[in-house]
C-alpha cells in the first residue's frame, strides 16, 4: 500500500500533537512525522534540509494561531521559497477559528488544499491522507 514519506505537523497544541501523532502512527499511512510547535521551527528546518528531497513534506497540517510565527506568517515565508522545492507538497489548514475570513483567505492561497476546523476527526484524517496520497 502507497504511504506518504514525511507529514509536518505545525501545531503548538501539546496534547493535539500527541493525539494526531499516535492516531497517524496507528494508521500506518505516514513513514516519518516531523513535529513542530510554531511556524518558525518548520520554516527553518525546511530551509535548512531544502536539497535533501526525503525531508521535505509530502503533507502539511498548518495550525494558524501560534507563538512566535502563526501559520498565516508560515505560508508566507513558504510561499516565498516554494520555488526551490522539488516536489508537491500538500497543505491542509487546520485550525479552531470558524471565522468565514480565515476560511476564505486559506482558500485563496493556491497551496492550500484545505481549510478543516478542529477537532480533526480519525475518519477526517484518513480521507486527507489518502486524497493526498492521490495528488
Amino acid at each position: 500500500m502507497k504511504t506518504i514519506d514525511t507529514l509536518y505537523l505545525i501545531d503548538d497544541d501539546d496534547t493535539y500533537q500527541f493525539i494526531v501523532e499516535k492516531t497517524l502512527n496507528s494508521l500506518n499511512l505516514v513513514n516519518s512525522i516531523k513535529i513542530f510547535s510554531n511556524g518558525k521551527a518548520a520554516i527553518d528546518f525546511l530551509e535548512a534540509t531544502i536539497h535533501d528531497i526525503d525531508q521535505i513534506p509530502d503533507v502539511i497540517l498548518l495550525d494558524l494561531t501560534m507563538p512566535i510565527m502563526d501559520g498565516w506568517q508560515f505560508l508566507e515565508q513558504y510561499l516565498r521559497f516554494r520555488p526551490r522545492i522539488g516536489k508537491k507538497v500538500v497543505i491542509y489548514v487546520i485550525s479552531s477559528s470558524i471565522d468565514p475570513r480565515d476560511m476564505q483567505r486559506a482558500k485563496s492561497i493556491s497551496e492550500v488544499t484545505d481549510y478543516i476546523v478542529k477537532p480533526l476527526t480519525k475518519t477526517k484524517l484518513i480521507s486527507m491522507l489518502h486524497e493526498s496520497l492521490k495528488s
